[in-house]
């Protein structure tokens, strides 16, 4: 009775085992982009969670229960390539999400490419990632210039038209390129460009930049670089009493920690935004945008921004890459994510031949009452126009 007890018991378990996914990411919680890097792996870990809560992924007759092998890049793009080539060499993994910084996917992707691995991303956005042939990397994020141009566009629909804009940038691939979208927007659209001048990464001061701002007077600043740039500005344009009209930066508005660093400060400046909450699309994983939003809530007592956003929409996209293949092989996966064109919480994902994304829009959010609102093209609430003198 005992055998037959065990033999049941035996069997029971093998039926209730299940195997494991392991994925990598190499993605900065320390140094320059700590704080994107953690809100990049809080997308990647709702994602985990909910999928293995719903039984994991189904690869063919067989379910996969996910794990994410984590490591720090410490915002250092060499540190990236060989803690990428550390997952796929030591680590056998042949799946990677990627890590947070245009700099950081640039050299990740070398690797990727080299040992036939698969890389989808949601934290590198340079346009230079898709210019090198490369056929195993793939980004949920709109390239750089669309971020430039989105500002450049929300600014020249308000009244009164605006008429000069000054556009300075950090000296980094993501940067660059974003500033050069807003430059080459801003003379479609007739505005007169009277400053667009770069400063070295890691500045901690924008003195001599400022003061050029300060005598070209223009209507609009825009200042492309990562979230710590993004208060620099803002501390720097209210201590030298620049008062534009429109202030757009990259990257930091949206970042909870941008209102906690600068108070006040913070309020009515835009930042152009990869996801808003302000999508509306329905989702395979989450039910809908607004379903993503609550479950992002509940888990973290915050609302979701697009960096966490991505980082799950990334990790989305691959499992339905995964189960519609049936297969764990690279090239099944590969060609599965080449024809995707899929409706989730994030938009429509589909890509083209480069990797890159080409079916969804991107948005701009502005800092009103402490919180980032859509202000375009979709609206949670009007722009504020022209922005108040610093108190």
């Amino acid at each position: 009775m005992r055998v037959f007890l065990f033999l049941i018991a035996f069997v029971f378990s093998l039926s209730f085992s299940q195997e494991v996914l392991r994925l990598g990411a190499a993605v900065s919680f320390s140094g320059k982009y700590a704080k994107e890097g953690e809100l990049l792996k809080r997308g990647y870990e709702l994602w985990k969670e909910r999928v293995n809560a719903k039984g994991g992924i189904k690869v063919g007759n067989k379910r996969y229960k996910v794990e994410i092998i984590y490591y720090d890049d410490r915002s250092d793009p060499k540190t990236t390539a060989k803690l990428v080539e550390k997952l796929i060499t030591q680590d056998k993994v042949r799946f990677i999400l990627g890590p947070y910084g245009s700099a950081q996917v640039f050299a990740a992707a070398g690797v990727v490419e080299k040992y036939r691995a698969l890389m989808v991303q949601g934290g590198g956005a340079s346009s230079k990632i898709y210019r090198q042939g490369y056929r195993h990397v793939f980004g949920v994020f709109n390239i750089a210039p669309d971020y430039g141009k989105n500002l450049i566009d929300l600014a020249v629909s308000l009244k009164p038209r605006p008429k000069t804009v000054a556009i300075i940038y950090e000296k980094d691939i993501f940067s660059e390129d974003a500033a050069r979208g807003a430059l080459e927007e801003a003379k479609k659209k007739g505005l007169k460009v009277v400053l667009f001048e770069g400063y070295p990464k890691g500045t901690q001061d924008l003195s001599s930049l400022m003061l050029k701002i300060r005598m070209k007077r223009p209507d609009v600043v825009i200042g492309a670089g990562h979230f710590k740039d993004s208060v620099l500005v803002i501390k720097q344009l209210k201590q030298f009493r620049i008062n534009p009209k429109f202030v757009g930066l990259t990257v930091g508005p949206p970042v909870p920690a941008f209102v906690k660093a600068l108070g006040k400060d913070a309020e009515y400046v835009f930042g152009p935004v990869q996801w808003s909450k302000a999508f509306r699309y329905k989702d395979p994983l989450f039910g809908s945008t607004e379903g993503f939003v609550k479950a992002y809530r509940e888990r973290y007592g915050e609302d979701p921004e697009y960096h966490a956003a991505g980082g799950t929409a990334a990790a989305l996209a691959l499992q339905i890459a995964i189960e519609r293949a049936g297969s764990l092989e690279v090239d099944k996966v590969r060609k599965e994510l080449l024809s995707m064109k899929v409706e989730t919480f994030y938009g429509v994902i589909g890509f083209d031949e480069t990797g890159k994304i080409v079916t969804k829009p991107m948005a701009v959010i502005q800092i009103q009452g402490g919180k980032p609102v859509t202000v375009y093209p979709f609206r949670e609430a009007e722009p504020v126009y022209p922005k108040p003198e610093w108190k």
